[in-house]
Formats: structure tokens, C-alpha cells, sequence
């Protein structure tokens, strides 16, 4: 057995081991704070599980490997979004807080929309960067000062003595040093597959490096899914999102000199692959506020299907036409079409109930 592959197997326990104690860790911690468990998975568990993407990016950036960047960059949140939710609904049908889809998914939208309109100009410059902090910054603060978006938890009988305080800190930071290390031995060992293979630059960041990192995200919403901390199961997905535009491009866009260079694929295609999963989640959240296991099944089809258009197109493949033209004149516009009808069902659902109980709004 290889040293890539003996380093691949560590990696994946330490992941599953490090995700399972952290799930268990903050969970507490969230019940003796009094912090809803939705602002811990939008923030803590959001920014340990975007520590690989920061790390990555920074050192990319350093040495100059700006395509590994930002394709590491786009496709964690492509993997993030379309990935993590469709395995986590395929598994358990994940319930979505209200406070999600009127707050944070907005956001999500709006800042990926920003920095696609960034990018029109094929770079990213400090200043630029400057203003994705900046708004790192103001996002941060609004979330300090949201006490809303978790049903409140019983603390009577929690134990909130400063030995079971500081012990759970301590299984938090073993965590997430465990996911941390095991994702990072994870792509170490698959950038050398890949590398191997021939694979390029910009396909190993949108894939292999993408996926890797997005690996403490993948096994921290699978875990608490089926702990049924389904809060820290979303919240720390569009955390991520957010986090992996805000600080991973914008922060580790300081320590770079110069503009950062943005590929024309990057933007006729990933970025509007983004918008588009991003997007998609709202119709999905508001139907019910839960993504069932039909929704997760269709964002893990348009993952492969996103995979298998970079296979294709990486390989210059004459059946990247073929599949592309079945993806734009069939399988999208019926999805949309179901996905639509399914929402104003739900709307129509929800004008009645309003009409039937004056006092009991969605809020």
C-alpha cells in the first residue's frame, strides 16, 4: 500500500471521528450558552468546517496557484450546496428554520451575485477583496446580535458548571483539529492522484480540492442530520457558503500581491452554476421548510451531472454537445417546472390556512 493511500484511510477516520465529537461538543455548549444552535452552526461549526478552504486558499494564493483558489473557492460551495444537501435530505429529510430562507439563503444569493459581478472584469483586486471583508465583518456582527432563529431549549436541567464548560471547549477544538487534518491528508493524497492522471489545474481545484475541503462539511451535516441537530446540519452548509465568499476569497485575497487573475470559464459557466444551485434553494427550503429526499436526490443529480460536464469538457469529449443540450432543453426547464408548481402549491396551502387562522402567520 502506497503512503498517498495509507494517508487517504487516516484522513477519513480522523474526519468521521473529529465531525462526530464536534457535533456532540457544540451541541452542548449551545444548550448551556443559551446561543440558538442555527447562529452556532451558522458561525463555530461554519468557520472550523471553511478552515480547510482558508488554509488551502492562502498558501494557493502565496505560490501563485490563484486557478486552485478560486476553483477550490466556487466548487466547495457548488459541493456544499448541491452535495451536502442532497446526501444529508437522501439520508433524512432535513427541516430548514424559518429565520434561513427570510436571512441568510438572501444573503447567500446576494454576496455570490456580487462576487460574480466582481470577477465580469476577469480579476479580483485588494480592494475588492477589502470589501467581501468588510462585509465579513458587518454579517458577523448582525449574527452576534441575532438571539432569534432556534426554538428555546430547556436548561434546567443541563449541567453549566465551568469543569463541563471547559471540557466540551476541549472536545470542540480536538474535533476540529481531527477534521482539519483528516481533510487536509485527504486532498494532500488525491492531489497526487490527480496530478498523476494529468488532470489541470483549475479541474483538480473544482473537484478534488473542492470536494476534499468540503469533506468536514459533508460528515459534520450528515452526523448532526441524523442526530437530529438538523439547525447545525443546514445552518453550518450556508455558513460555509457564505464564509468560503467572504473570508476565504476575501481575507486570503489580502496576503496576495496583485489582482487575482479570473478564469473566462470561471464566470460564463462555474459562477452561474452557483447562482443557480444558490437560487434554487429557496423554492426548495419554502416548500414545507424541509428539503425532502425527492429534492435531495435532484441536488445530488445536478452535482454528478455538474461532475460529468467537467469530465467532458476536460476531455474535449464529442458527447459534451449531446449532454449539454439534453441538460438545457429537457431536464432543466421540466425541473423548473416541477419545482415552480411545487411551490405555488405550497403558497396557495399556506394563503388558505391564513384565511381559516387569522393568528397563526408563518411569522
Amino acid at each position: 500500500m502506497t503512503a498517498p493511500t495509507i494517508w487517504f484511510i487516516v484522513g477519513l477516520i480522523a474526519l468521521i471521528g473529529g465531525a462526530e465529537v464536534l457535533v456532540r461538543s457544540v451541541s452542548k455548549l449551545a444548550v448551556i450558552s443559551g446561543i440558538p444552535k442555527l447562529v452556532i452552526g451558522l458561525t463555530v461549526v461554519a468557520f472550523g468546517t471553511s478552515a480547510p478552504e482558508l488554509a488551502i486558499s492562502i498558501q494557493a494564493g502565496i505560490e501563485g496557484k490563484t486557478d486552485i483558489m478560486l476553483g477550490n473557492i466556487i466548487g466547495s460551495n457548488i459541493s456544499n450546496t448541491l452535495l451536502i444537501l442532497g446526501l444529508s435530505a437522501l439520508f433524512i429529510p432535513l427541516k430548514v428554520n424559518k429565520y434561513l430562507i427570510k436571512w441568510d439563503v438572501p444573503i447567500m444569493i446576494a454576496i455570490t451575485i456580487l462576487v460574480y459581478v466582481l470577477a465580469l472584469s476577469g480579476s479580483i483586486s485588494f480592494f475588492e477583496c477589502l470589501l467581501l471583508t468588510t462585509i465579513l465583518i458587518i454579517y458577523l456582527i448582525y449574527l452576534a446580535r441575532r438571539r432569534g432563529g432556534s426554538t428555546p431549549e430547556s436548561i434546567e436541567t443541563v449541567d453549566r458548571s465551568v469543569s463541563t464548560i471547559v471540557i466540551n471547549l476541549l472536545i470542540t477544538i480536538v474535533g476540529f483539529i481531527a477534521l482539519i487534518s483528516g481533510a487536509n491528508w485527504l486532498i494532500e493524497s488525491a492531489v497526487i492522484f490527480a496530478e498523476m492522471a494529468g488532470v489541470s489545474e483549475l479541474t483538480i481545484g473544482l473537484t478534488i480540492v473542492a470536494i476534499g475541503t468540503s469533506l468536514p462539511e459533508i460528515v459534520v451535516a450528515l452526523a448532526a442530520a441524523m442526530k437530529g441537530e438538523r439547525d447545525i446540519a443546514v445552518g453550518s452548509v450556508i455558513g460555509s457558503n457564505i464564509l468560503n465568499l467572504l473570508a476565504v476569497l476575501g481575507v486570503s485575497g489580502l496576503f496576495i500581491p496583485g489582482a487575482i487573475p479570473v478564469q473566462d470559464v470561471l464566470v460564463s459557466f462555474d459562477l452561474i452554476v452557483l447562482i443557480a444551485a444558490s437560487a434554487l434553494c429557496v423554492p426548495i427550503f419554502y416548500t414545507g421548510y424541509k428539503i425532502v429526499r425527492w429534492e435531495g436526490a435532484m441536488f445530488l443529480f445536478f452535482y454528478f451531472a455538474y461532475l460529468f460536464y467537467l469530465y467532458l469538457a476536460s476531455a474535449n469529449h464529442d458527447f459534451l454537445t449531446v449532454f449539454v443540450n439534453m441538460l438545457i432543453y429537457f431536464i432543466i426547464p421540466v425541473v423548473i417546472l416541477a419545482v415552480l408548481l411545487n411551490t405555488a402549491l405550497e403558497a396557495k396551502k399556506r394563503f388558505r390556512f391564513r384565511n381559516f387562522n387569522p393568528n397563526n402567520g408563518d411569522g
